[in-house]
């Protein structure tokens, strides 16, 4: 269950990261607003995780997940480098959250 928790936080982590520019400096309402209530989402999930995970795996798991949604929202919404080199570093995060996942069962 705490997988599953941390992995909704990163989703939110994503969408927090993704509301900051939309929200244009938090100076737009909406955005803003969404902004922060994932942030408190994301937040929040987190902290229920790392009541059974470790500290080290859970914020980097969290991390790397909001890194992996954020990238691939940066290039669908806002016309981001979609390069080889970068897609290669995205997946050896992605291989990274997996290896923590088998050694942390």
């Amino acid at each position: 269950m705490e997988w599953i928790l941390l992995l909704i936080a990163g989703i939110f982590e994503t969408g927090w990261a993704v509301g900051l520019k939309y929200s244009d400096g938090l100076t737009k309402f909406y955005p803003m607003v969404f902004t922060v209530v994932t942030l408190i989402l994301s937040m929040y999930l987190l902290e229920r995780a790392l009541r059974t995970l470790p500290v080290g795996t859970a914020y980097a798991v969290w991390t790397g997940i909001g890194i992996i949604g954020t990238t691939i929202l940066g290039i669908f919404l806002f016309n981001e480098s979609m390069n080889v080199t970068r897609i290669f570093f995205i997946g050896l995060i992605a291989v990274g959250i997996g290896g923590l996942k088998l050694v942390s069962a």
